[in-house]
């Protein structure tokens, strides 16, 4: 069977820094070639450069074929027809990848319409038999939704819906499964063995989840600064010799680097939720029907203390995200209360609000959708500098914004560049040291190491912990990744439709799961 799309000596240079450089690839029908590599070693460039979507200004050699056809050659219309209909793209960020203004229905129906005769009835049909595909039934997630009322394993399917609309004969997924539970994610890669066996697509699936790779691709490729360092098997790549780059994907989980002792009381919490709910009104059946709601939270307490650090698990739209809203402030509550250093909050008092804004901050899951695309990193990083009731010269800024960068693995000089021009991983990165800036009391993370190599992972974590052991920081890890809430919290509540179903230390609710296998 010939290759059904190739990459050849393919370079790219943004403003003379070499980003790509010579990457050979190739993609046979039917066949899962796995893309990994640490973050900002070139993996979603070249599948950028591949759809013909690299950045404006950027020198491209090389050679890219589809079926036989030179990618290169082709204007960007030719591409417009090529785009979602031959190859097709699940995009790392799919909150900044989808229209906020048109229904998750429309979106997919889109794509139908683009490249197919199909009537709009006949697509908006397709595109809810698609969305229902990949675990968005409609009698729970109708597709007349928009993308900010769906969480962000949700929106990921959505992605996935779009690109599998037209069964396109390549299909290159990035990061496919970061937001996803284990449940949703088994089915969601299912879905996509399936496509690539019985319909015959060629899949480049990028990822930094080892486990998935071992399980889904016939060849693993290795990328290190732009370049292709290292192409095997799955069994050469786990069990035979590897290269320093494949070493450091390896890496062994970290240690624990402190003793905490869970304190389950909750006087003196920095933080204090009671019973909060947060609903949301459905449409009316008809116009003299009651309101209907739906509940994303539904009575959920939590107590966090001074120096402890809690997990919230869950599956893919059970709240999680919602309610780490509402402890900001971000999303209304329609009953409970929040207190912050046994304040109200929010509060009423301006002043007040400004200095219990102070004490807590929040890693967003969609680092890029939360960055102003016009601003350099030097000021979105220092913008949560306001808060501080002590002036900050030009200078003291810069020096905090540097060292925040360093401490996240990023390089000072990095604080001139703008959002677009890091990898989803380093992006993710420049989240958390904005996050840290201010040293707040406690940090919420959602999803905040979801795109990060294991390596760049445990370098956060430790630095995490490292602050929280030092400074008697707080937080509220809100995560898939079950190592890292073994790894770094004290305690673990498990969310389910808006409610708390169960919670306790970490290390027991655990060991009780692990037994009762």
């Amino acid at each position: 069977m010939g290759a059904i799309f190739e990459m050849k000596g393919l370079s790219l240079a943004i403003d003379g820094t070499a980003i790509l450089d010579g990457v050979d690839l190739t993609l046979e029908a039917g066949e899962t070639l796995g893309l990994v590599g640490r973050s900002g070693s070139g993996k979603s460039m070249t599948a950028l450069a591949a759809m013909g979507l690299a950045p404006t200004g950027a020198t491209v050699s090389g050679a890219i074929t589809l079926n036989g056809e030179n990618l290169r050659v082709k204007t960007e219309r030719q591409m417009c027809d090529i785009r979602g209909r031959d190859i097709a793209m699940i995009f790392q960020e799919p909150m900044t990848a989808l229209n906020p203004l048109h229904s998750i229905g429309a979106q997919v129906a889109e794509t139908i319409l683009i490249h197919s005769d199909a009537s709009a009835d006949t697509a908006l049909q397709d595109a809810s038999g698609l969305l229902e595909r990949v675990g968005l039934p409609s009698e729970t997630i109708p597709s007349t939704r928009f993308p900010h009322e769906l969480s962000g394993g949700q929106r990921q399917r959505v992605m996935i819906a779009i690109a599998i609309a037209m069964k396109p004969s390549v299909l290159i997924a990035d990061e496919p499964t970061t937001a996803l539970d284990a449940t949703t994610q088994a089915e969601i890669l299912s879905l996509l063995r399936q496509l690539t066996k019985e319909d015959g697509i060629a899949l480049l699936l990028i990822t930094h989840d080892l486990a998935v790779i071992a399980n889904m691709a016939d060849q693993i490729v290795v990328m290190k600064d732009g370049r292709i360092v290292e192409q095997k098997t799955p069994a050469q790549f786990f069990d035979g010799e590897q290269s320093d780059a494949a070493r450091e994907l390896l890496a062994k989980p970290i240690q624990r680097i402190r003793s905490q002792e869970t304190n389950d009381e909750t006087d003196g919490a920095i933080l204090k939720a009671d019973n909060v709910v947060c609903r949301y009104s459905l449409p009316r059946r008809s116009l003299f029907s009651p309101p209907d709601y739906f509940h994303a939270v539904d009575g959920v307490s939590l107590a966090i203390n001074r120096g402890v650090n809690i997990g919230l698990v869950g599956g893919s739209g059970c709240g999680k995200s919602t309610f780490a809203r509402a402890l900001l402030g971000l999303a209304p509550i329609a009953e409970g209360q929040i207190q912050i250093d046994g304040r109200t909050f929010p509060s009423a008092d301006k002043k007040s609000m400004r200095r219990l804004r102070a004490k807590i901050q929040i890693v967003f899951q969609d680092p890029y959708s939360s960055f102003n695309p016009c601003q350099k990193i030097k000021k979105i990083i220092a913008e949560p500098l306001i808060l501080k009731t002590v002036p900050l010269t030009d200078a003291d800024k810069h020096s905090l914004v540097g060292a925040a960068l360093e401490a996240v693995d990023l390089m000072p000089g990095d604080a001139q560049k703008y959002p677009h021009e890091f990898s989803g991983g380093q992006r993710q990165r420049i989240a958390i040291a904005r996050a840290l800036i201010t040293e707040p009391e406690i940090i919420i993370f959602d999803e905040a190491t979801s795109a990060l190599d294991v390596a760049s992972r445990n370098h956060v974590l430790e630095l995490l912990m490292r602050l929280s052991s030092q400074k008697k920081m707080s937080y509220l890890f809100i995560t898939h990744d079950l190592n890292v809430i073994r790894d770094i919290t004290d305690r673990v509540l498990v969310m389910k439709e808006g409610r708390i179903v169960e919670e306790g230390v970490t290390a027991e609710i655990f060991n009780a799961h692990t037994q009762s296998r």
